[in-house]
């Protein structure tokens, strides 16, 4: 399919610059699928829309301050986006002026310019290998770096101390995530309990964000684009629950995409979910069978990006861009930051 099929005019003011006052007053569009019907919500009904014997699926993922702005030993600023470990204490990184920043290369940052980085070496893609010649890495990505906010967020050089929190769902437990896997923002604890006592099971896996949820698909044919696999780590009682849902006919609830990349990836040809502590690496388009995933909860998604091609290859394209029509025409927020859909 040519990626022109996947675009949509978006005006800058319905990007949403700042979460809303409460992670469940956000608005939430239920989308179904089979009828081309469209409800509006507020996400805090989210119980009144599952059923006893629902198993959903969110991602605890935490998201770490993996952007470290520092400069080199001339002083010109550079910024470093920590994506993940590699070998020898190493990290992948996508660094900014990247043709500054060849192999050899000193970053100095911190408060005082006395953590001391060095470009080790450069993978294919362009992501550089960074060591540090005092201390771990991840010291001194959790001691000075800042929450990775997109840049379509007015503020996202300049982090305040609610993106913080904000910027990160209240489940979130293992560190890993340059980007958060935004669904799950709209949960609170509370909700969370209402939702058990319906009878509803919530599990929990790991997908850790990585740059395929950011990067723009740049061929213009979407079956060419090569999307980055990602860290994922599924547990076996929690394989054992989905396939338990599966085979006695209940949902599985996907919160997210990462969710369903995760839970898609680990399945086999039978649908059956497997334990897994690896990499994700499913790129889903139309015309792909979900065999795990039948309802989805997800935010609001890019233009000519991988995750808007995934709910199109789960709902329809044509769905997808009229429920979006819907949604501009009604005020609900986009990205990261706005509101969400439930695709049933």
């Amino acid at each position: 399919m040519d990626l022109a099929d996947f675009d949509y005019s978006l005006p800058p003011t319905a990007i949403a610059q700042a979460p809303a006052d409460t992670r469940d007053d956000s608005r939430l569009l239920v989308i179904d699928r089979g009828r081309r019907r469209l409800a509006d919500h507020r996400f805090r009904d989210l119980p009144d829309l599952l059923v006893p014997g629902d198993c959903l699926v969110v991602n605890d993922s935490r998201v770490i301050p993996a952007r470290v702005l520092g400069h080199d030993t001339s002083g010109r600023p550079v910024e470093l986006l920590f994506v993940e470990p590699a070998a020898d204490g190493r990290w992948r990184a996508l660094v900014r002026p990247g043709r500054r920043c060849r192999v050899g290369t000193e970053i100095h940052a911190g408060d005082d310019g006395s953590v001391y980085f060095r470009i080790a070496g450069i993978e294919p893609d362009g992501t550089r290998l960074v060591e540090r010649r005092y201390g771990s890495v991840i010291d001194a990505i959790e001691r000075y770096g800042l929450p990775p906010l997109p840049p379509y967020i007015a503020h996202h050089a300049t982090p305040g101390g609610d993106d913080h929190e904000r910027y990160q769902t209240v489940y979130a437990k293992p560190p890993g995530s340059i980007a958060a896997p935004t669904a799950g923002l709209h949960f609170t604890p509370e909700l969370l309990d209402r939702i058990r006592a319906l009878g509803v099971e919530v599990h929990t896996l790991t997908l850790h964000v990585g740059p395929a949820t950011f990067w723009p698909i740049k061929t213009e044919r979407i079956e060419d684009h090569v999307l980055p696999s990602e860290r994922v780590e599924i547990s076996e009682p929690v394989a054992r629950a989905v396939n338990a849902a599966r085979a006695e006919r209940r949902r599985v609830v996907a919160v997210g995409t990462t969710t369903t990349r995760a839970l898609e990836s680990a399945a086999g040809t039978d649908g059956v979910v497997h334990a897994i502590e690896g990499r994700a690496d499913i790129f889903i388009v139309p015309g792909d069978r979900f065999r795990v995933v039948d309802a989805l909860l997800t935010n609001f998604h890019l233009p000519r990006s991988s995750l808007l091609v995934l709910v199109s290859a789960f709902a329809g394209r044509e769905t997808i861009l009229d429920a979006y029509r819907h949604a501009l025409a009604a005020g609900y927020r986009f990205y990261s930051y706005g509101d969400a859909t439930l695709i049933v």
